[in-house]
């Protein structure tokens, strides 16, 4: 591989889907965890949609949309500079440059007439601590990326808001003990939820995370999907989460192979191997 696409001394190489999804990742700094392949699981995209990712990380959520769901086009906005570099890198390495276009900003700025109801669809993994809770990671990239640093909650959804077409769609995953945060401040900005995943570490364990849809200017009606569990009593996957894995969604566990994925995932809310 060029060295124009990756530095061996600081950023591995993972795949996905059977080698078919290249992501280069930092070494030390942020690398995406499982939430992202939730997200991009969970939602739901339609023909011609113009999508848009508050902060886009390495780029992986825009690559699995463009692989698994045939998206034409997604932009991710993306703040942090190395970051943004990782994102282009990744798309240019996945041959997808054309379809997935890397804004370097910080997503507050897009609020101008020029974006305004732009959108079908906002996606978001937002950071979950607010700023002033927990310890916040020495390392620049995970604090911004966990910790309220750079944007909030209330951020993301004004955003999202402002650039939605009216009945467009925002998709976000978020801590589930932070539901009614999450609830309140959706109505606040007129993002009615419409759909609501929570997710488990295992059956009997609480829930862990909530993935999220809400409708702008959408009727209150909201629909509760079966709970997501990611491991069995044996400690091994669920049929649920290797389609996580799976290259076509929804294809179920006779297709998943285990070595599919050299991922390594870092995630403080649900430990993965």
């Amino acid at each position: 591989m060029s060295k124009l696409f990756w530095n061996e001394r600081e950023e591995t190489l993972d795949t996905l889907f059977e080698g078919r999804l290249k992501v280069l990742q930092k070494k030390s700094g942020y690398r995406f965890s499982i939430d992202a392949l939730l997200l991009a699981h969970f939602v739901e995209t339609r023909p011609g949609d113009r999508i848009i990712e508050l902060g886009t990380g390495c780029g992986i959520i825009p690559l699995i949309l463009i692989l698994r769901r045939k998206t034409q086009k997604v932009i991710g906005v993306e703040i942090q500079p190395s970051l943004a570099d990782l994102a282009r890198r990744n798309a240019a390495l996945n041959r997808a440059s054309t379809r997935i276009q890397i804004w370097e900003r910080d997503f507050k700025r897009l609020a101008g007439k020029r974006w305004r109801e732009t959108f079908h669809l906002v996606l978001c993994n937002p950071p979950y601590r607010r700023l002033g809770t927990g310890r916040i990671n020495l390392g620049q990239e995970k604090a911004v990326a966990r910790h309220e640093i750079k944007a909030t909650l209330e951020d993301v959804l004004q955003t999202a808001y402002h650039l939605l077409k009216e009945k467009g769609r925002l998709s976000l995953i978020y801590p589930a003990s932070r539901a009614t945060d999450l609830i309140y401040a959706l109505r606040k900005f007129h993002l009615e939820p419409k759909r609501w995943q929570f997710v488990y570490s295992r059956w009997n364990d609480e829930a862990r995370l909530l993935l999220a849809e809400a409708v702008k200017g959408g009727h209150p009606h909201a629909q509760v999907l079966p709970p997501f569990i990611i491991y069995d009593a044996a400690g091994e996957y669920t049929p649920q989460a290797q389609q996580l894995f799976c290259l076509w969604k929804d294809k179920g566990p006779r297709h998943f192979q285990p070595a599919t994925c050299n991922a390594t995932f870092q995630d403080p809310i649900i430990k993965c191997r």
